[in-house]
């Protein structure tokens, strides 16, 4: 029996039993489709983290009051020292340092006449501009000068200019941002959302004016950019011996984007893996279900074997006959199941159109091998039953 007459054959007893068939494809699809699926979620995932912080600008280190790492035993709380702009200013004199900009942060409420909406606010200098790599739209950023001396100036997010001055040009009018007035001195270009925090609807004023207004003592962080991408493990280093120098104790944390990179990188390849095999473990219950849905098929053809046997055909030609069915099966739920993941992915697109979802190729390859794998080896057991058939026995229907 030729390769074309098997498969013809075997197609052709599957159509007979429709119901059975259509049942036996619907676990493979799931399986495959949910392969589909989670790995582009997982890898649409990576590739947002990477861009969000990527937009955030290059070779930066970021100074964070506080310990995050916990150590031996709990013992009393230490409250960290105040990290301040004179912190800010001692780290941008180191070598491995280009510029470092202090940033202090909080919401209150910008009206101009009878407009007014709650913003989030930043206080910084003029490095933040460049160390970010913010365009400006209108106007300028803030200007440079003593950073301990805060002018009652800010700079408007694209979303907060609009909404405030319609139509018109906010640059060189005054607003009011809680109990300060305010002159504009520029409005940023359209920036998005970043790690979370909508820049179109932030208003930036000077760091000593920001810290006044929202009543803190310590910034919120430090953006240290270093001289080159090979300068970063030095700018951390002597960021970190820098300001435990200052305060008398280790009391900040220190970070790069590569390793906030690397930790959301680990985490998202562990959970890869764990809904890498969740797909697998579905594609086995297909596997299973095709093999129970081959031996019942087995039982039922009896006669059918028997004449075959009678007729001169090989076992194994039987054997090949019953494998081509389980091969087809699974092919064809696999082919469902890669139409019915891309159907769903192309769905959480349209719904969240920041995260580029998209199956990797290695994805649809493996899919498709394991489920046409899988259901020729849950097919091995049931032709090998119809191999050691007695013909004269089958032909009886026994």
């Amino acid at each position: 029996m030729r390769v074309r007459k098997t498969f013809r054959f075997a197609l052709g007893a599957l159509t007979r039993h429709g119901l059975r068939t259509g049942l036996s494809l619907l676990g493979v699809t799931i399986g495959v489709a949910a392969v589909i699926v989670l790995t582009a979620l997982t890898d649409g995932a990576r590739s947002y983290v990477v861009e969000q912080f990527s937009s955030l600008g290059t070779n930066l280190v970021v100074v964070l009051p506080g310990r995050t790492e916990t150590t031996g035993f709990p013992g009393v709380p230490s409250i960290p020292n105040d990290l301040t702009i004179a912190d800010a200013e001692a780290i941008a004199l180191l070598p491995a340092v280009k510029r470092a900009a202090p940033v202090a942060m909080g919401t209150e409420t910008v009206s101009f006449g009878e407009r007014s909406r709650q913003v989030a606010i930043i206080g910084t200098t003029a490095d933040y501009a460049l160390a970010r790599q913010v365009e400006i739209a209108r106007g300028e950023f803030l200007p440079r000068g003593d950073a301990d001396r805060g002018a009652p100036v800010c700079v408007l997010g694209h979303v907060a200019a609009r909404e405030l001055f319609p139509g018109e040009n906010p640059v060189g009018r005054v607003v009011r941002v809680g109990g300060w007035r305010m002159r504009v001195l520029g409005v940023l270009s359209r920036q998005g959302t970043k790690i979370g925090l909508n820049l179109d609807e932030t208003i930036y004023v000077p760091v000593a004016t920001g810290m006044q207004m929202l009543n803190r003592s310590s910034l919120f962080r430090i953006l240290v950019e270093a001289q080159a991408y090979a300068d970063l493990a030095t700018a951390r280093e002597s960021i970190r011996r820098l300001v435990t120098e200052r305060h008398g104790e280790e009391d900040v944390t220190v970070i790069t984007q590569d390793a906030v990179l690397s930790t959301f990188s680990a985490i998202l390849n562990t959970l890869t893996i764990v809904l890498a095999a969740i797909a697998a473990i579905s594609l086995t219950v297909a596997g299973i279900g095709i093999m129970n849905v081959m031996l019942v098929s087995v039982s039922e053809r009896t006669r059918e074997i028997g004449l075959l046997r009678a007729v001169g055909v090989h076992r194994s030609q039987v054997m090949a006959v019953f494998l081509a069915e389980a091969a087809l099966l699974s092919a064809a739920g696999a082919l469902l199941g890669l139409l019915a993941g891309y159907l769903l992915v192309r769905l959480m697109v349209g719904l969240f159109p920041a995260l580029p979802a998209a199956p990797p190729p290695w994805a649809v390859a493996a899919a498709f091998g394991m489920a046409v794998l899988v259901g020729v080896v849950f097919g091995l057991l049931p032709a090998r039953r119809a191999t050691r058939l007695d013909p004269v026995a089958a032909l009886a229907g026994r």
